[in-house]
């Protein structure tokens, strides 16, 4: 396993992305759009809108990479499965408006993807961190696998059930076919 990144990662609107083309950022309802699940966006091939409790502060945050599937962690409270192709080698996982950015050294390959978050709720009541402890944490899994449907694997905070709600209702239609 491999961890290009781990400690905290600012977030601003709830979201954070992974970013493979630099070219154009699409928009949440393409990034959702034929999906059932609402807090990781990838219907646009070589992206992922990752959303966060958090409104505005830093999160805690860990990115790994595995060579198969890890099993899921049960101190989780939300999580989520997608599939993802990166679209170059210069896959990272980038902060709004492009802040920051940490490359994740991904392979152009299919990948299954497992985001995990906790203190969803608390993250999204406290709505912006000054100098709080961090009330979300978040973990992304990639390991290779071929694509397969979105799912729910665990979802028990009140804001995940909405994004998820908000997702199953954003329409397919002129979706970028991305793997959702």
């Amino acid at each position: 396993m491999h961890r290009p990144v781990t400690g905290e990662v600012h977030v601003s609107y709830g979201q954070i992305y992974v970013v493979s083309d630099h070219d154009d950022q699409p928009d949440l309802d393409e990034t959702f759009a034929g999906q059932t699940s609402g807090l990781c966006g990838a219907a646009v091939p070589g992206f992922l809108w990752l959303v966060t409790g958090l409104h505005t502060g830093d999160v805690g945050f860990t990115v790994e990479v595995h060579e198969s599937a890890p099993a899921v962690d049960p101190v989780w409270e939300d999580v989520v499965e997608v599939s993802f192709r990166p679209l170059s080698g210069d896959s990272c996982l980038q902060q709004w408006a492009g802040e920051r950015a940490w490359s994740l050294g991904l392979e152009e390959t299919d990948y299954r993807v497992r985001y995990s978050g906790r203190g969803m709720d608390r993250g999204h009541e406290l709505d912006t961190r000054l100098e709080e402890d961090a009330a979300d944490q978040y973990l992304l899994q990639f390991w290779p696998a071929p694509p397969q449907p979105d799912r729910i694997v665990r979802q028990t905070s009140q804001i995940a059930a909405y994004w998820h709600g908000v997702a199953r209702e954003t329409p397919s239609e002129g979706a970028g076919g991305g793997g959702a």
